[in-house]
């Protein structure tokens, strides 16, 4: 297993609707990624897809994959595209599921948004995830 040190919450700045193909073949077609962006993304109904298993790197921060574990809720935009937390109940139930458990595996794990990654000038998540989940 890869050492683990972050564990980074993520939007994918789509409207809650997004399937997760669409957001893959941005990954492949217009970033000419051949990993995904993520280890987990949870839809709007809570539903988590696992796209890569944690001991692989994934795409989620620059300069940060190889110690990141990196999770994603469908949406994080409002209707003009601006940053919004559209988190439904069932993604917060569900990010924290799975919060819980790589906290458990990885206690040292740090768990923070992307935006508070040094060097990284965007909103992501849409919401403080650093103080939102610093008691798991």
């Amino acid at each position: 297993m890869r050492g683990i040190n972050y564990i980074a919450v993520h939007c994918s700045a789509t409207q809650p609707n997004a399937k997760v193909s669409a957001i893959q073949n941005y990954w492949r077609q217009q970033l000419g990624w051949k990993s995904p962006g993520y280890h987990v993304i949870v839809e709007a109904g809570g539903n988590a897809v696992e796209l890569l298993p944690i001991d692989q790197v994934s795409n989620g921060v620059a300069g940060y994959n190889s110690q990141t574990i990196n999770i994603c809720y469908i949406g994080g935009i409002d209707a003009d595209g601006k940053p919004k937390d559209t988190r439904t109940c069932a993604q917060k139930l569900t990010l924290l599921r799975y919060l819980t458990a790589w906290r458990k595996k990885f206690p040292n794990a740090k768990i923070q948004g992307h935006r508070d990654f040094p060097k990284v000038s965007k909103a992501c998540p849409s919401f403080d995830a650093k103080t939102e989940y610093k008691d798991v």
